[in-house]
């Protein structure tokens, strides 16, 4: 039983028990409760603080908890706040436009999971697979620093934006930033944000690969831009298709993942690279490149590609990136990298919209990459993905053959599949769901409709290759009840 799920247990049992206690009378102590339900410390804290939250109990630092007074009067009936309706629509000369900020695709790989439910939606580390120990240290070394509270410089630290430019760069470094072409951000996300509202006003179109990474199409559309779809293949980008879609669009924007693509895992081939980019500046547009999955390259990914960013005298690419994919999901430290005058832009953009990434999260990081643990973490990251994805790939192949695969890639974290033809995706993800295995739908990675129905399945947050087989096991039992025909197949798993 998981940490989560015992926490969920206790916090349920003592939610029953408490009416036996008379409103502030004092509940056992924590090492009782340790004693009598055989857990944690830890979890006995977590319990008793999530009923803390709830209202149901009051905690007394170094008193103990007790049972919380009755609440006051009844909350008075909720307002008319229908108004609102016609004050959230985007004002035109014809009227109001409905509008709407849709978060969906994002926070599906987001919500955590009902207790025991297996996580192939997860979009970040398994806690076993995040340097825990390293950040901590990183934090308490930060936290020694002088003046590590103080308000740091609004474009983040230059030994950190240095740190960045020089793995942009790669190697050699001569095409690449420099630091003063960088700025510090609160993760990718944001830097994602701050590109978008820097390079496209509300209304213009931005020209996105198809599929692509949901958040971002979230951004474009809650700044009131217009996502245009450029299909990818197994090579990543087709040119052919990007000169077609800036030809008729007009559009100065396109927003591209060249390594590991989001959710497809294809790489942009060596002969299409230069291409893009020349493509690009040739119509006037710029390329935003989020380079998320670098560092979670597999053992067996052989010598990576440079980023667009290494090689760009002209300016054509923002390039973004950041260090919560590959550490934890709560060191929200990222970077964006410019050149000329978009770089003014975007910092005026950052500013407003943040002011600065809190000094001592950027201390730390700097304590982080700096340390002997850094480069440790990057080859057992790296050595730990390469079976949980050859697990998965072969236990999909074995159990639920109905699924097709597109070619595993050799970075980030998850596999892309195809539904057959005739799938209900609601119904399938509903069904996995029910079967205690958690995916992510794959209609919110197209901005427009679907060649098919997909699935993204997750094996970087799985604690290993056994779950991965009741993963596959659960949701084997999902598709017999969801896939057309029970299209689907395949051998059980091992009991």
């Amino acid at each position: 039983m998981t940490e989560r799920s015992s926490v969920a247990d206790l916090a349920k049992t003592l939610r029953e028990e408490v009416d036996r206690y008379a409103p502030g009378e004092r509940l056992p102590s924590s090492r009782a409760l340790v004693d009598r339900y055989r857990v944690s410390p830890v979890t006995v804290s977590r319990a008793l603080a999530q009923l803390a939250a709830e209202g149901v109990v009051v905690t007394r630092p170094g008193a103990g908890a007790y049972r919380a007074e009755p609440s006051g009067p009844a909350k008075p009936a909720p307002g008319d706040t229908s108004w609102q309706e016609v004050a959230l629509s985007a004002q035109t000369a014809a009227g109001p436009v409905p509008r709407s900020v849709d978060a969906s695709g994002v926070l599906v790989t987001l919500a955590e999971p009902p207790p025991g439910v297996i996580e192939f939606n997860g979009g970040y580390l398994h806690p076993s697979l995040q340097p825990e120990r390293a950040l901590a240290a990183a934090l308490a070394r930060a936290g020694r620093r002088p003046g590590a509270w103080n308000r740091p410089p609004t474009d983040g630290l230059f030994e950190l934006r240095a740190w960045f430019a020089r793995q942009i760069a790669g190697p050699g470094g001569e095409g690449g930033p420099t630091g003063a072409d960088v700025l510090i951000t609160a993760g990718g996300q944001s830097a994602l944000t701050t590109a978008l509202r820097a390079l496209a006003p509300p209304g213009a179109p931005v020209l996105v690969e198809s599929p692509t990474y949901p958040g971002m199409l979230a951004v474009a559309r809650a700044a009131g831009q217009r996502p245009v779809p450029v299909p990818v293949d197994a090579d990543g980008l087709r040119p052919e298709l990007l000169a077609a879609a800036l030809r008729a669009t007009g559009a100065r924007v396109l927003v591209c993942q060249p390594l590991f693509q989001n959710p497809t895992g294809a790489v942009l081939a060596r002969e299409r690279r230069r291409e893009v980019v020349r493509i690009a500046r040739e119509a006037g547009a710029f390329v935003v490149e989020d380079d998320f999955a670098r560092s979670l390259a597999h053992e067996d990914a052989g010598a990576l590609p440079p980023p667009l960013a290494a090689d760009d005298p002209d300016g054509v690419v923002v390039h973004l990136r950041s260090l919560t994919k590959i550490t934890s999901p709560s060191l929200r430290v990222g970077a964006l990298a410019a050149r000329g005058p978009v770089l003014e832009r975007l910092r005026a953009i950052h500013v407003v919209d943040q002011f600065f990434v809190p000094r001592p999260l950027q201390e730390a990081a700097l304590e982080l990459v700096g340390s002997p643990a850094w480069p440790r973490h990057l080859r057992a990251v790296a050595a730990a993905l390469r079976p949980r994805r050859d697990h998965l790939a072969a236990e999909l192949r074995r159990q639920v053959p109905a699924l097709v695969q597109a070619a595993a890639p050799r970075g980030g974290f998850h596999l892309w599949v195809r539904a057959p033809e005739g799938t209900d995706e609601a119904a399938l993800t509903g069904a996995a769901l029910r079967a205690g295995v958690a995916v992510t739908p794959g209609r919110p990675y197209f901005c427009a409709e679907p060649p098919a129905v997909h699935l993204r399945l997750g094996f970087a947050a799985t604690a290993g290759t056994a779950e991965i087989t009741e993963g596959v096991r659960r949701l084997r039992t999902a598709c017999a009840q969801a896939l057309p025909d029970g299209a689907g197949g395949g051998e059980p798993a091992p009991a």
